[in-house]
């Protein structure tokens, strides 16, 4: 039997309700591997690509473009090095495919930050002529005395064109690659504001706490046994995140180099009630569980560094903050590709401003 107009709109009404009352899905964004680069954008489409340095270097240089979206964003270029006893001061000799660059081989003159680390910044005309030559080019060489450095640009155009997409910029003046005489390009997302909270519940004794730890974990394996490894140490702990609601943070499992953490919440002490904490874009992992994580009461923020290889040049890292309801995701960055960039350098997928 059809519904009348009265129950069609209290029908969408409801609809309205819940969709009102559920999270809103946070915008992680993507990476992708283009041959020698790798190109990724977050959730307000700011993209970076990166040259990935040979698999078999000790020593690296890479390249690294950053572009916010919007039609004012402009890209920035920069070369990074990665090396032990660099100069306090040096002059470094580029070519390209052999030949001089910039013209008539100009030297860049730049500061090493710690004897280890430099980053110089590539003027904008010179940018802009480096990208041009990437079409043909295949290799850029960067020389500090005896010293010889060699970034790959294979790939390098697929990924500024797949930048290109992302940020409507497509035969627009302001293309990288593909450039047009179209005009609009459309204005980047706004940065999601996100109100985090401190741990407003009056702390738990020691005793008190190992309890409540101990009883999740008989929880957990009544629930699904063998789903939690019993370890004789690891960041266990039980936090009141208000007056009625408890975290409780669970080591699971350990490897050479990672703890693995399951995070739980719990009303009052009744474990039989615990819902996991889920944890949008935690890219591989069960919902409630990340990686070498930390839960910091004072901020209400959880940090987390899921390593792919034990010097830390590839994984995930991030954090999350407890808005009074969830953890909402605050900032994540990650690199897929292991080739000795640090994490500083990793490629942001998602950003927030934190109140």
């Amino acid at each position: 039997m059809p519904r009348s107009a009265g129950a069609d709109t209290g029908f969408a009404a409801l609809l309205l309700s819940l969709a009102l009352c559920a999270p809103a899905q946070a915008q992680i964004g993507e990476m992708k591997v283009f041959r020698d680069w790798i190109a990724g954008c977050d959730n307000t489409r700011a993209c970076t690509a990166l040259s990935l340095p040979n698999e078999a270097d000790d020593e690296i240089a890479f390249l690294r473009l950053d572009r916010p979206a919007g039609p004012t964003g402009a890209p920035t270029l920069a070369l990074k090095l990665r090396a032990s006893k660099l100069p306090k001061q040096f002059s470094l000799e580029l070519a390209l495919d052999g030949a001089p660059f910039p013209a008539a081989g100009r030297r860049l003159q730049t500061t090493s930050i710690d004897s280890e680390t430099a980053e110089i910044a590539i003027a904008p005309a010179d940018a802009d002529a480096l990208i041009a030559a990437a079409r043909k080019a295949t290799t850029l060489t960067a020389k500090i005395e005896a010293r010889s450095f060699k970034l790959s640009l294979a790939g390098s155009v697929a990924a500024m064109l797949w930048i290109d997409e992302r940020q409507g910029r497509l035969n627009t003046p302001s293309a990288l690659i593909r450039k047009g005489t179209a005009v609009t390009v459309p204005p980047a997302p706004p940065l999601p504001v996100i109100a985090s909270k401190p741990a407003m519940g009056k702390p738990l004794p020691k005793e008190q706490a190992a309890a409540l730890v101990k009883a999740m974990r008989a929880e957990l394996n009544r629930r699904e046994p063998d789903s939690c490894e019993e370890m004789s140490e690891g960041s266990d702990g039980a936090f009141p995140l208000d007056d009625s609601t408890r975290l409780i943070v669970i080591a699971c499992s350990r490897g050479a180099y990672n703890v693995a953490s399951q995070f739980w919440l719990v009303p009052g002490r009744d474990v039989a009630k615990a819902k996991p904490a889920e944890f949008e874009g935690n890219r591989g992992r069960e919902g409630n569980e990340l990686v070498n994580a930390d839960y910091d009461p004072k901020s209400g923020r959880v940090m987390f560094y899921a390593k792919g290889r034990g010097i830390g040049d590839c994984g995930t890292s991030g954090s999350y903050g407890w808005n009074g309801t969830r953890f909402a995701v605050l900032q994540l960055s990650g690199m897929d590709i292991c080739r000795l960039i640090s994490g500083d350098d990793w490629i942001t997928l998602f950003r927030s401003d934190e109140k």
